[in-house]
């Protein structure tokens, strides 16, 4: 078990926790979340100790190993992967450095018999014999073949880096495992190996992460991180979201009797148990939500922006006609004869293997890119708003928020005012003096809301999303979900976020260098469909 006794830490009149108290027990998995600033980083920061809290202590129990997923890309830098990966068993790597000193001695003492003798024995005990074959598993798994094992680590790609320090805190069976953002620079099928692995860990583990169908996969638990304090609710991120959404609803609805609230609250709690059978974490989980009281549900103290496009006019019969589209960058084919058309009622999620694909194709329809060969001809009702993967070039002023967005008042809206403009920013929690923000001050995720702003502003029945959810909190990213599944126009959207295209795509368009696959199925069965996967080996060899 790992525990935090009266955790306490400012700096200057910013409280991050005040008189935090918590339990982390075996085989839970807690995923961490809370709004960007909130603290989530931090607080596994203290209990790797790695920062020290202004009041307060971090308890673990007597023999217990922790491993936390290392940040710092260039620590290792001299050593070698598989090396890298040993090295998260402090323990086992030092003993087998001090071994391996031992037997390299040129004098060899009976006490140094004595010694290597009982380093022997530890280093059975610890599975080292075995150590290295495990650590190459570990990083096989992940996706680092062996070519790579012996290569040092600053000679290694950045997204390879993650990997292998990925490997380095799953290594050796940690009793308590804590993991910061684990799955960036994974694909969907390292994310896939990660979350079968981490549903059938039996020891404690921490996860901070954006990514709700992770979350969803992997824990039993929620950390909510709020308000200077931190709870623990049962279930994974979904149930916690829904049932926090229900028990503000009915404390907001007067008139609804307490009995019929009580019923609803059981049949939701049996809901989920039921759909827990299906998950990976099916026993755990299950057990977890039945044993729930309706006493333990509560509602959230979360603000959620207010993601609500609302098109001027109806998108007509012709959207977008795509033929024969071609782009190649650096001699590399990102894409050749792509050939389709977008229908009324249709959101669709682009797919390729090359990550630069569907950017390419994006900024194309959008007038921002020159395809090689091709046309596209989009239809003359729609009204478009793009929302690209980098926004610097519309920030590259002084503005304050309401003049920024000034700038993107459409023709259509006549009396654009101050209280006009507001709303729209409003309705991304920017209020208050968070008007009087100057552009060149802004994060990474407050460009984003003013993106959205942007586009909510200029009523659009077509919205383009290049990696929408980049930056944004949990908060943010299910409003914009949510947004995207109610709107009645057309989506072309690309995402890491796995249930933004599970939810919102209904046709699924993967852009190859030898023409498209499309396919009319949601994106999890466009994954799961074997005649699709030979299909796509055969368009990209």
């Amino acid at each position: 078990m790992i525990s935090a006794r009266n955790i306490t830490l400012a700096y200057g009149k910013r409280v991050l926790f005040d008189e935090v108290n918590i339990n982390f027990i075996k085989g839970n998995c807690y995923g961490v979340i809370g709004a960007n600033g909130a603290g989530k980083s931090t607080f596994l920061k203290i209990l790797s100790g790695e920062i020290e809290p202004n009041k307060g202590t971090v308890e673990i129990s007597a023999g217990e190993r922790l491993a936390v997923l290392n940040q710092n890309q260039f620590q290792f830098d001299d050593q070698t992967v598989i090396n890298t990966v040993l090295m998260g068993h402090k323990k086992m790597w030092d003993i087998a450095q001090e071994r391996e000193l031992i037997y390299s001695k040129e004098d060899f003492s009976e006490e140094d018999g004595l010694r290597a003798g009982e380093l022997e024995s530890e280093f059975g005990e610890m599975g080292g014999y075995t150590a290295e074959s495990d650590a190459a598993t570990f990083l096989s798994d992940l996706g680092v073949t062996e070519s790579y094992h012996q290569t040092l680590l600053k000679e290694m790609p950045s997204n390879m880096k993650v990997r292998v320090l990925l490997a380095q805190a799953l290594f050796g069976n940690p009793d308590i495992l804590l993991l910061d953002e684990p799955t960036n620079g994974l694909d969907i099928e390292t994310i896939s190996w990660l979350e079968n692995f981490l549903a059938d860990y039996e020891n404690i583990v921490l996860v901070v992460s954006h990514d709700r169908h992770f979350l969803d996969a992997v824990c039993t638990h929620v950390a909510d991180v709020d308000r200077q304090k931190i709870k623990t609710f049962t279930g994974n991120y979904t149930f916690w979201y829904e049932s926090s959404q229900l028990m503000a609803r009915q404390q907001n609805d007067k008139n609804k009797k307490t009995e019929d609230k009580r019923q609803a609250l059981i049949d939701f709690i049996a809901r989920f148990s039921a759909n827990a059978s299906k998950s990976k974490q099916a026993t755990s989980r299950k057990k977890a939500l039945e044993k729930l009281t309706i006493d333990e549900i509560e509602p959230s103290n979360r603000k959620y922006p207010g993601i609500i496009f609302q098109p001027l006019r109806e998108v007509g019969n012709q959207i977008l006609h795509v033929e024969g589209l071609s782009k190649k960058v650096d001699g590399r084919m990102l894409f050749d004869k792509l050939n389709f058309s977008i229908n009324k009622g249709e959101k669709i999620a682009f797919v390729s293997r090359d990550p630069l694909a569907v950017t390419a194709f994006f900024e194309i329809i959008n007038d921002a890119l020159i395809p090689d060969g091709g046309k596209y001809e989009w239809g003359t009702t729609i009204t478009k708003s793009y929302l690209p993967v980098e926004n610097q070039q519309f920030f590259n002023n002084d503005l304050g928020l309401l003049d920024w967005l000034r700038q993107f008042v459409p023709a259509h809206v006549t009396d654009a005012d101050e209280p006009f403009l507001r709303g729209f920013l409003g309705k991304m929690l920017f209020s208050g003096d968070d008007i009087q923000k100057k552009t060149k001050v802004l994060s990474g995720g407050e460009k984003v809301r003013c993106m959205v702003s942007r586009m909510m502003l200029q009523s659009p029945n077509c919205v383009i999303l290049d990696q929408p959810t980049n930056h944004l909190d949990l908060e943010s990213i299910q409003s914009f979900n949510e947004g995207c599944v109610n709107f009645p126009g057309i989506v072309l959207l690309t995402s890491h976020d796995h249930t933004f295209m599970q939810t919102v795509a209904n046709r699924i368009i993967e852009l190859t260098p030898k023409g498209t696959i499309d396919r009319l199925m949601t994106f999890d069965e466009y994954r799961d469909d074997k005649r699709v996967q030979a299909l796509r080996d055969e368009m990209y060899a």
